[in-house]
């Protein structure tokens, strides 16, 4: 299955040289740990349905996919959803993958979790936040799971805010400008690369800012119940100025 339906939701912000470095700077092991988390918290076994929504190029669904979960991976961008497809073609994987706006995306089946990785959710304001949540509550069986990954609540980012910082992935030079601003409350961040051969590419993007009591209000909005907040997976509850935060909720 490949459907495409793509208005773009911050496809400007994972293409070119920007996709190759997020792929790079993510360790296996925190994959892996993610992974293990999901398998353990909400009881994935060889045959249960996963929900992977802005999957980028795949980590958690291959991983899931390997195990023996069904996997419907859905995402905006045409490479990434590609390199999903070469390697279920390639490893004959349960993985069904769609190219859409993931406010749009549809699907008959009933699913045990749904995740939603990588601070994608915070590509998002307000109202579509909660069409997103909504949708995949809807999508979800009646206790199913689902897990957010961000690290753009304003207990992360309010801490240690950066508007400027300078630095190498590799032989590129990432100049890194953000501005914190507000009404509504966001992150606008602009990237630029400079390559080897001196050549350069800009990229900008938004992230939204919600509070730890925003988000689990819309959860709650959006018919779920929040059942724990981590900065490490399984071993350590969120505190204040923790880098990461993940929240898993659960259909009521």
């Amino acid at each position: 299955m490949n459907n495409s339906d793509v208005s773009g939701v911050n496809d400007y912000y994972f293409d070119g040289i920007y996709k190759d470095i997020w792929k790079s700077i993510i360790p296996q092991k925190l994959t892996d740990a993610e992974v293990d988390f999901m398998v353990k918290s909400v009881g994935l076994q060889q045959g249960s349905d996963v929900l992977d929504i802005m999957c980028g190029y795949g980590r958690h669904t291959v991983a899931l996919a390997r195990l023996g979960c069904y996997v419907l991976a859905i995402d905006n961008l045409h490479d990434y959803i590609e390199e999903i497809q070469n390697t279920v073609s390639r490893e004959n994987l349960p993985v069904d993958y769609v190219q859409c706006h993931v406010l749009n995306f549809h699907s008959s089946r009933q699913f045990d979790l749904a995740i939603c990785m990588g601070n994608s959710l915070n590509f998002f304001n307000r109202l579509d936040t909660l069409k997103i949540m909504a949708n995949v509550n809807a999508h979800l069986k009646t206790g199913g799971k689902f897990l957010i990954n961000s690290w753009s609540l304003t207990e992360i980012v309010v801490k240690d805010f950066i508007s400027e910082h300078t630095g190498k992935n590799g032989d590129i030079i990432v100049e890194t400008m953000s501005e914190y601003l507000f009404n509504p409350t966001r992150i606008e961040t602009t990237n630029i690369f400079t390559l080897p051969n001196g050549g350069k590419e800009e990229k900008k993007a938004i992230d939204y800012v919600f509070s730890f009591a925003e988000m689990k209000a819309m959860l709650t909005a959006s018919g779920f119940k929040l059942i724990s907040a981590e900065s490490i997976p399984g071993r350590k509850p969120f505190a204040l100025g923790e880098p990461r935060i993940y929240l898993l909720a659960e259909k009521i």
